[in-house]
């Protein structure tokens, strides 16, 4: 489904492109197509995911110990 937004009336285009982009961050559009980008081997997968995990139980454990 295509993302789209209705322009209201007397709205400048600057503020339109903003909800765009907004909408488009909130739907992690953008996101999923830079990641597609380039092709990244299974193993550079598993290795990223793995960072980020790593990373957030380091902060779940930080905020525990508060």
């Amino acid at each position: 489904m295509p993302v789209e937004i209705k322009i209201r009336k007397g709205e400048n285009m600057d503020k339109a492109i903003r909800r765009l982009k907004k909408k488009l961050e909130r739907e992690s559009i953008i996101k999923d197509v830079r990641a597609k980008r380039y092709f990244e081997k299974p193993c550079e997968v598993r290795r990223r995911k793995k960072k980020v995990q790593a990373f957030t139980n380091m902060l779940r454990q930080r905020y525990e110990n508060m």
